[in-house]
């Protein structure tokens, strides 16, 4: 065997034990297929892993990488039409680029129809795409692939040309002797060096550091980053607070001691009435369960229709004014319930007995409080709708919450009737809790506008408007707690309690907090709203600046380090990219915290390296990377260049990707990848820091 052949072996085999970190989780096949007329169609099938998407070939300027497909033939051929896309289509609005977004997962068909020019001889066509792939916490630097199709016109009775298949064997048909490796996110690898120029050292003009080991970094402290995974039992905790709170208002308070005096004093046999008020919790729980049961079915006929309802205008519209209503019955100028006719169904199916007849007890009970409950579970299923995450799962957490809530306090007093003497007596502070649940749900319903102002693209609620209103509800809601105004069903002579006065000063504090979003500040306020407010971006007071939060980063790894050098300090590489949505929540919500921002303005040399930047290499640095099967990776631009230099040092190809490393090139501590807390992030910067400044030279 030649030698060249055992290189590219031995090169395979070296980083067969890592490769996995690369993701590739978009795999394209190549199709041309004959039409009538003598006309062709070129197909590129992407495949998609779940949890993943790439973006559609028609986005908003600056808000992610569209992706791009190309048809060309050194023969000549003639595009019949644009580009077609087929495929699961999501359509939403996105906070971090101001726009709406469309994209695609699962599966997405790029089609392109055509004709030969020369229509009697053999021809090979050429197809590039160019595309981006991301999930909710990181997005794959930009890649582009080629694939060859030969179209015979003597086949045209054939439906599909078969693709090409060519050596696995990775070879750079473009690049000179002498070059270093590189790793494409297939995890495949190939002999690619930099060319041998005067006076150059190929050290800085290679991308691969030989100081560089990301396995064996120079200290373990840090962060041990686990899998992203989505947080239902957040909202299973949502859930049952608010099962708590509805609990608490006058539709279902004063049922309590009713209820579990009738399973514990109506049967002689107390232990079967303890089990019977059991049982009555449990179907409690069921049917808030069920009641998410539709939903899934909603979703499971019409695909993505949550993600739909969550970006569509006037959906956020309708939510808004059903917040406004909720708010209106919260307040006592109105009741909303469901049809008598259905309330009196159940309650005459309670003289089933036994357990059909607990059953609709409870549903009873879930019926008639639908007063106080709706508003709230109303609440539960518009926080759903904004969720990341499967919302029909979400919602069934979150309801499940809510009924295992009302399960354990109505299972505890029926295990413990005597503390039944301990509950508070019904009264005027349960209406207080509805007012008060009315002010919240009138600051939920301007985030339903919020969202529908930016899908629309009218910005007409800016950021500094919205804390205006919030402010004016939150000086309501402390006036009422202060009694200093009241609502129809108030006692006009009742005392304000010490929880009253003591919320009060809380709404207060609350006020104060939102007028500091009124200002303009060197950094983004109000962080513990972010999500929920308009972005920053939206905004009266918005001026763009040079930088990212007054910072100037080097935007070339070796300037970087050179900096660092006459600096003395640790160069954090900060893998990003234009349209990494992942990259800019970073830079908003945690870089510019107050006990991260200095950090990075004085602690580090910091290098930014954007993987999608087009800006085209000097052309002695382009290559073109034969990677088999008919794709071709080409290395055309300051983003390509970067991108590879992350897989080949870090065998990586995630945004955003952080990595400290000394003014040597080596690694400090483990790198991290994508959104995190802002725990985590200081946490990984603090270690790696003081390592330094203890060993530094």
């Amino acid at each position: 065997m030649k030698f060249k052949n055992w290189f590219i072996l031995i090169v395979l085999f070296l980083f067969q034990g890592i490769k996995a970190q690369i993701k590739d989780p978009v795999k394209f096949k190549y199709n041309i297929n004959s039409l009538p007329n003598n006309e062709y169609e070129a197909v590129l099938t992407a495949t998609i892993e779940p949890k993943w998407h790439i973006y559609s070939q028609d986005l908003p300027a600056d808000s992610g990488i569209p992706t791009q497909m190309k048809l060309t033939s050194k023969e000549g051929i003639d595009l019949i039409g644009k580009v077609i896309e087929v495929g699961k289509k999501h359509d939403e609005f996105s906070e971090a680029f101001g726009a709406q977004i469309v994209y695609y997962s699962d599966l997405v068909q790029f089609k392109q129809k055509f004709k030969l020019k020369n229509g009697a001889k053999p021809a090979t066509v050429s197809a590039e795409i160019t595309y981006q792939t991301c999930n909710d916490r990181v997005c794959l630097a930009p890649n582009t692939l080629e694939f060859d199709q030969k179209v015979s016109p003597t086949a045209t009775a054939a439906k599909e040309i078969p693709t090409e298949d060519k050596s696995n064997d990775i070879k750079n048909e473009t690049a000179k002797a002498g070059d270093s490796f590189y790793v494409t996110n297939s995890g495949k690898t190939g002999t690619v060096l930099a060319p041998k120029y005067p006076k150059v050292e190929t050290k800085q003009e290679g991308l691969k550091v030989a100081s560089i080991n990301f396995m064996h970094p120079e200290t373990d402290c840090g962060i041990a980053q686990e899998k992203n995974s989505e947080n239902f039992w957040t909202y299973l905790l949502l859930g049952f607070f608010g099962g708590l709170i509805a609990l608490l208002t006058p539709c279902v308070f004063p049922m309590i001691p009713l209820t579990v005096s009738f399973f514990t004093k109506g049967s002689k046999d107390k232990a079967k009435g303890k089990r019977d008020a059991f049982i009555y919790g449990f179907f409690i729980f069921l049917i808030f369960v069920l009641l998410s049961v539709p939903f899934h079915i909603i979703d499971g006929i019409a695909g993505n229709v949550f993600n739909q309802i969550s970006t569509s205008v006037w959906l956020n519209v309708v939510f808004f004014i059903i917040f406004i209503f909720f708010a209106g019955s919260f307040f006592g100028y109105y009741d909303i319930t469901l049809p008598s006719s259905i309330a009196n169904k159940s309650s005459k199916a309670e003289d089933a007995g036994g357990i059909i007849g607990i059953f609709f007890m409870a549903l009873t009970l879930v019926i008639v409080s639908f007063s106080c409950t709706g508003p709230i579970l109303g609440s539960l299923l518009g926080s759903s709708l904004t969720g990341s995450a499967d919302i029909p799962m979400l919602l069934t957490f979150a309801l499940a919450g809510f009924g295992l809530s009302w399960a354990i306090v109505f299972g505890l007093l029926a295990l413990f009737p005597q503390a039944l003497q301990s509950l508070p007596k019904s009264g005027g502070w349960m209406n207080t809790v509805k007012v008060f649940l009315g002010f919240i749900e009138l600051g939920l319903a301007l985030k339903f506008l919020s969202k529908a102002d930016l899908v629309s693209k009218t910005f007409f609620l800016k950021r500094e408007l919205f804390i205006a209103i919030w402010i004016l509800i939150s000086i309501g809601l402390v006036l009422y707690l202060f009694g200093k105004i009241r609502f129809p069903h108030d006692d006009k002579k009742a005392k304000i309690s010490t929880t009253r006065k003591v919320i009060g000063v809380l709404g207060i504090g609350f006020i104060i907090y939102l007028i500091q979003g009124l200002f303009p500040g060197e950094r983004p306020k109000l962080q513990y709203l972010s999500g929920i407010l308009p972005p920053i971006n939206v905004s009266y007071l918005h001026d763009e600046k040079d930088g990212i939060l007054g910072m100037h980063p080097e935007h070339d790894y070796f300037k970087a380090i050179e900096l660092a050098k006459k600096e003395n300090k640790p160069v954090l590489i900060d893998f990003t990219g234009y349209g990494c949505e992942n990259c800019r929540k970073m830079e908003e919500f945690v870089w510019s915290e107050p006990d991260i921002l200095p950090i990075l303005q004085n602690e580090i040399v910091l290098a930014s390296l954007y993987v999608d930047d087009k800006e085209a290499l000097p052309e002695r640095e382009q290559t073109s990377i034969d990677m088999g099967n008919g794709q071709k990776k080409k290395v055309k631009t300051i983003g390509d260049k970067w991108s590879l230099f992350q897989q080949i040092n870090f065998n990586n190809n995630s945004q955003p990707h952080y990595v400290l490393v000394t003014p040597d090139g080596k690694v400090i501590n483990t790198p991290i990848s994508g959104y995190m807390p802002k725990e985590d992030f200081k946490k990984f910067l603090e270690c790696g820091i003081e390592y330094f400044k203890k060993n530094k030279k």
